[in-house]
């Protein structure tokens, strides 16, 4: 029965002495079919059959016979010698033989051979590993190299990635078959010498990474783009279609590159770019499950890569409409100099702005509207619509913010309305806003935000500060803190720095001694001090902003404002009408625009007195525009009126109207501020 069981059992049976040498061995197990029995009895055991793990296998081995624990199912690699170059997988159990006196005889050693299902275990390993971590981003680039760092050494010795131009841009992939002339780029390579996402390799490469090119043909990289199969092939020397591209050609030789599988990304009969694998290390060649893995790979991998392409297209033009949404240079003031730094973020959508107001005041806004793509972009385009409309109306900036918040509030609520299907209802709303005003008349700053507002002050004897401004709700967000406001003084050449989020680097207690450095420099223009800013974020600092705003004082010049103040008579019009007509002509204004600003300050006055309460006083400011101020210390504003033919009264401010290009109310604690505006010819 014993020679029946050694000679006929499916089960490799082998008897082992003390000393791990063969005594006896089934003949019909598969580890036997290329072995005699005399090249294996008497050898050890790791030696006769080739183990690939043979220290491994010898400890195994002598820890049973030490313990006398046995061990079932432990598997082991070995190499058979008629095919070397094949990897197999056996399970083993080992367990010790004794005599009826204890006496330890050997071991007794059960063989399965279990590749197949060691190669499918590993097949089924690399997929959960790609799945895991390769789409992590929504990047092309990172996502290629993402696949060639799992398949490399898992599956290869050298990965290549290869992708259609277009799709990095975020355009539309081109059908299959993809035409010869399309050119791809390559975007990832590693190899078995090079660490995870180096990109670099120390084997040759037939191209660097990012070279761009239409792929010689034929090959079986454009086989595979035209019909859409991957394909294995033997990289035997006398290759014929290795002439088509001796680049690759060359790069293979070098490599010693002895297998090829080659793949096509693609995505609904489109195609994305190549992957192609080679064997350079790993003996084993590929075979059809091998074949069958890489497309599923290239499957995953297109997949996200499709994601990656939409993302940059939809990103592309949300940026495009930020771009199109946002002041294309700075306005001009002639108190004020001002520069924007816009970067890419991922935090959320931008936008500055500075804006003209009445009496040679400018306001300055920073913001943000969290998230990304489209929609974004357009809340942002909408808000900042808003702040230029309400600061028209010459709001005090808490009172502004609190208008906006208005607004962003309703398209909240528009968004929580959108169907659940809509990723846009998925998505959080909130906005954040600074909101300055400069007077260079009175020298004074009125900030509020919503959101901590990111404000900072540089000196111009170098010295910085941030003002204390308190910190309101966000715009569009549940919470109703009431937002507040807070003035402050800036002396001339001073730089106001304002960001849409926290920029500790600027800040007088971080650690930012090179950016304050460079906001010091009171004689370098705001230009040259934006991009220092931005090659100092570049350069290692921490994130910056990704709006940034900044604005240097300058001196109003005082030869080109005027103010008088005027009785509380019926006189007061005339007296008016005489101080501006020569100091108009001191300005040498043209004579038409004189008359029309005599009438303007004519009724002005007239109200004033009418109805307004003293003091009463006269402010004419020759700026971009002439600007004429009647102010008065009632808090009653008069309202335009179209007075009927017969009506004594009620023309006044239809006139001011038709003179002037724009005209205001202007409220303080001390009373308003009636303003009008006229083009200089």
């Amino acid at each position: 029965m014993l020679d029946a069981l050694f000679s006929q059992s499916p089960v490799g049976l082998h008897l082992l002495d003390t000393d791990l040498r063969v005594l006896r061995v089934n003949t019909a197990t598969p580890a036997m079919q290329d072995l005699r029995m005399e090249d294996v009895v008497g050898r050890r055991f790791d030696e006769a059959y080739g183990v690939v793990d043979a220290d491994e296998a010898v400890d195994l081995a002598r820890g049973v016979l030490d313990s006398g624990v046995a061990v079932v199912g432990h598997v082991l690699r070995a190499r058979r010698r008629a095919r070397p170059d094949k990897e197999h997988f056996y399970e083993v159990s080992v367990f010790r033989l004794e005599s009826p006196s204890g006496e330890v005889l050997g071991l007794a050693v059960a063989v399965v051979e279990v590749t197949e299902r060691e190669k499918g275990r590993a097949r089924a390993e690399v997929l959960r590993i790609a799945r895991e971590r390769v789409g992590r981003t929504l990047d092309v680039t990172a996502t290629c190299q993402e696949l060639v760092d799992v398949v490399v050494p898992r599956v290869a010795d050298v990965a290549v990635v290869e992708v259609v131009d277009a799709v990095l841009r975020g355009d539309e992939p081109p059908l299959a078959p993809l035409p010869l002339e399309v050119p791809l780029r390559r975007a990832a390579f590693r190899n078995s010498g090079s660490n995870p996402g180096a990109g670099t390799a120390e084997e040759p490469q037939a191209h660097p990474l990012g070279d761009v090119r239409a792929l010689p043909a034929p090959t079986p990289y454009t086989q595979a783009l035209s019909d859409l199969r991957a394909r294995a092939v033997a990289l035997n020397g006398g290759l014929p279609w290795l002439a088509a591209d001796p680049d690759r050609a060359e790069a293979i030789r070098a490599a010693g590159a002895h297998h090829l599988i080659t793949a096509p990304l693609t995505v609904r009969d489109t195609v994305l770019g190549l992957i192609s694998l080679y064997r350079t290390q790993q003996p084993d060649p590929y075979d059809e499950q091998d074949v069958g893995l890489v497309l599923q790979l290239a499957d995953h991998t297109a997949l996200c890569i499709d994601n990656a392409r939409r993302y940059t297209r939809e990103h592309t033009i949300a940026a495009t409409v930020q771009r199109q949404l946002l002041p294309r240079r700075p306005a001009s003031h002639t108190a004020l100099e001002t520069a924007y730094l816009l970067l890419p973020s991922d935090r959320g959508v931008e936008w500055y702005d500075t804006i003209p107001l009445s009496g040679a005041r400018t306001a300055l806004v920073v913001g943000g509207v969290l998230g990304q793509g489209l929609h974004s972009a357009g809340v942002m385009g909408q808000l900042r619509t808003v702040v230029r409309s309400l600061a028209a109306f010459d709001m005090e900036p808490d009172e502004l913010l609190a208008r906006l918040n208005d607004t962003a509030t309703f398209l909240a609520a528009e968004r929580a309305d959108l169907p659940t299907a809509d990723p846009v209802h998925r998505e959080a709303f909130a906005a954040r806003c600074t909101y300055a005003v400069y007077d260079p008349l009175t020298r004074t700053c009125t900030v509020a935000g919503a959101g901590a507002p990111n404000l900072v002050v540089v000196h111009p004897d170098g010295s910085s500060e941030v003002p204390d401004v308190p910190s309101g709700s966000l715009l569009g967000s549940a919470e109703a803190t009431p937002f507040a406001a807070t003035a402050f003084e800036i002396p001339e050449g001073a730089l106001l720095i304002l960001s849409d989020t926290p920029a500790p680097a600027l800040e007088p207690t971080a650690d930012g001694d090179v950016l304050r450095r460079l906001l010091a420099q009171a004689d370098r223009s705001l230009e040259d001090l934006r991009d220092d800013i931005l090659y100092a974020f570049a350069g290692g600092a921490p994130p910056g902003p990704a709006a940034l705003l900044l604005a240097r004082t300058r001196s109003f010049p005082a030869d080109r404002v005027a103010v008088w103040q005027l009785p509380d008579a019926p006189t007061a019009a005339a007296t008016a009408r005489r101080l501006v007509r020569s100091q108009l002509v001191d300005w040498n204004v043209e004579e038409e625009t004189a008359f029309d600003t005599e009438v303007i300050v004519s009724e002005l006055v007239t109200n004033a007195v009418r109805y307004g309460s003293p003091p009463l006083e006269l402010r004419v400011i020759n700026d971009r525009v002439l600007t004429c101020e009647v102010r008065d210390s009632s808090p009653s504003a008069p309202h335009l009126r179209h007075a009927g033919v017969v009506d004594e009264g009620g023309r006044g401010l239809f006139i001011i109207a038709q003179l002037a290009q724009a005209w205001g109310t202007r409220y303080t604690p001390a009373g308003k501020t009636i303003w009008t505006e006229q083009t200089l010819r």
